[in-house]
């Protein structure tokens, strides 16, 4: 790592960067909507619901490298929270297969207007520069979301 010139800030590895970004927007919106954060395990089940309905329990864990009982008890802490459902398949009623509700659904859809308006807002204080490179790397960044999505489920 290197200091920038004149600057007692030291210049951070865009890996950092980007998890401390992450982080700052996870625990920042949601208090804004005054909607109860989740912890991490149970918003990566709810944001895998949500990307993939009808995953059964099982896919769900190995998608997500959980253990099994570790997702299932995600699972039943969201159904508690009336922010997922459990539905019979229709070609084995034994299995149950996972589905977002409408509350999770109207969450998810406030969260991420309140992201999108919270970093447009801060955007407006950027130098143009720092602007123009952010969007500049927008189709990098959805390119290294799809290559670690497609890591998760390999």
């Amino acid at each position: 790592m290197t200091a920038g010139a004149g600057s007692p800030a030291v210049r951070r590895d865009v890996t950092t960067v980007l998890r401390d970004l992450a982080w700052t927007i996870h625990r920042r919106v949601p208090d804004e909507l005054g909607i109860d954060p989740l912890p991490t395990t149970e918003l990566a089940v709810l944001k895998h619901v949500l990307d993939h309905p009808g995953t059964t329990v099982g896919e769900l864990a190995r998608q997500l490298g959980l253990r099994q009982s570790n997702a299932s008890a995600a699972v039943r802490t969201l159904v508690d929270r009336g922010l997922v459902m459990r539905e019979h398949s229709p070609a084995d009623r034994r299995v149950s297969r996972l589905v977002v509700t409408d509350e999770a659904q109207s969450e998810h859809e406030a969260i991420a207007a309140a992201w999108s308006g919270s970093i447009r807002a801060a955007l407006s204080h950027l130098a143009p520069e720092h602007v123009a490179a952010i969007e500049a790397a927008a189709a990098a960044l959805h390119e290294l979301d799809r290559a670690l999505h497609e890591e998760q489920t390999a």
